[in-house]
């Protein structure tokens, strides 16, 4: 395992054995709201807390990202953190969350972790390397057509977002799929593609930490990532389409129309 990925391994399973520990008395936590919809806990904040320890320990010249503490450090490896993604999940126990780091390299996604504390699924890839999960290789699914498709997705939260345009894409891709599921935590969701439970994934305004290392891991399991344009701006726009090589050819096709390009 490369030096990079082993610290984020450790750090992910770390952040998840605090993540299982609250998980049967999450109904005493303190939650904050960040934004309308967006909640921050006290283990959002310890996991975070015990991935950058685990990080500065091995690495304490490495910039870093994290979701709860922002941006830190100016390096040529950054570290892209999401300590627990899917906290609304998490608070009223359903079991759809998970740990989320990556590392870029001069900008470039470089290693990838995503882990699943309760089912104690550790997703990863390094860049060259492919995308494992647990000890088996994984690749994205065979699938060639939009039809028979099982795609995942994720509702807009946030108040500002344009509804009505993500309900067009809704209403244009469900009766093409096999169906549509959303359980509200993209990088696992991401990861899902990337290990074959879904043929494709699309949602718009997402977070770097969200994204990241489940992008890497799509990439190294065979499959593409473009934002909603068929671009490779997804880091910088938030929108995300993923899938198949072919699959996700028609959801660009679909969906590019029904979007706006990012102004300049």
């Amino acid at each position: 395992m490369h030096p990079l990925l082993n610290i984020a391994v450790t750090a992910a399973r770390a952040a998840g054995r605090i993540i299982v520990r609250y998980l049967d008395r999450v109904d005493t936590l303190d939650v904050s709201t960040k934004y309308l919809n967006e909640f921050v806990t006290k283990v959002d904040q310890e996991a975070e807390a015990i991935i950058i320890a685990d990080i500065r320990k091995a690495y304490p010249d490495h910039a870093i990202l994290a979701e709860e503490s922002g941006a830190a450090g100016d390096s040529e490896y950054r570290w892209i953190i999401d300590p627990l993604d899917g906290t609304t999940n998490y608070l009223h126990g359903f079991p759809q969350f998970c740990v989320s780091i990556a590392v870029e390299h001069r900008g470039r996604l470089d290693q990838g972790v995503v882990f699943d504390p309760l089912r104690q699924e550790l997703f990863t890839a390094s860049r060259g390397a492919g995308a494992r999960l647990d000890d088996r290789r994984i690749r994205v699914t065979r699938q060639s057509t939009l039809e028979g498709s099982l795609l995942g997705t994720g509702f807009p939260f946030r108040g500002a977002y344009d509804l009505d345009t993500y309900l067009e894409t809704m209403r244009a891709l469900v009766p093409r799929s096999a169906g549509v599921r959303r359980a509200g935590a993209a990088a696992l969701d991401l990861a899902y593609v990337a290990a074959g439970r879904l043929d494709g994934f699309w949602e718009f305004g997402l977070e770097p930490w969200d994204m990241a290392a489940g992008v890497l891991m799509i990439q190294e399991a065979g499959g593409i990532v473009t934002d909603a344009q068929g671009g490779e701006a997804y880091m910088n726009t938030g929108d995300v389409i993923a899938g198949t090589p072919k699959v996700l050819r028609e959801l660009v096709k679909i969906i590019k129309p029904l979007t706006h390009a990012p102004g300049p």
